[in-house]
């Protein structure tokens, strides 16, 4: 077992106010990347804010698509061992490959 896992099993109480400032945290990632992406590709003003725009759509469209298959996987029958963890990681997979298919449609200058 990782030293990290057994410090966090030791200190639940550390942790605990960590998780309540996880969707900031992740939403913060996700802008900087946007940003950092922007920015490498060399985009001009009007691209970088439509590239923007566009990835947040695209971003929110994942959130909202992937909490309602979560609240609709609660009220269904799943197998015990799938529960909570298991099955969102399956649906994040599956939901990551469905947008792959939307790579590339509009070719970047």
């Amino acid at each position: 077992m990782s030293p990290l896992i057994t410090a966090l099993r030791m200190t639940p109480s550390c942790i605990k106010p960590f998780f309540s400032k996880m969707p900031l945290i992740t939403t913060n990632c996700a802008v900087l990347g946007v940003a950092i992406i922007a920015v490498q590709k060399d985009f001009d003003l009007l691209t970088g804010v439509i590239y923007s725009i566009s990835t947040a759509l695209g971003f929110a469209l994942a959130l909202v698509l992937l909490a309602g298959i979560r609240e609709r996987l609660e009220t269904e029958d799943t197998p015990t061992a799938m529960r909570g963890v298991p099955i969102a990681l399956i649906t994040a997979g599956l939901l990551a490959m469905a947008f792959m298919g939307f790579a590339n449609v509009v070719p970047l200058p």
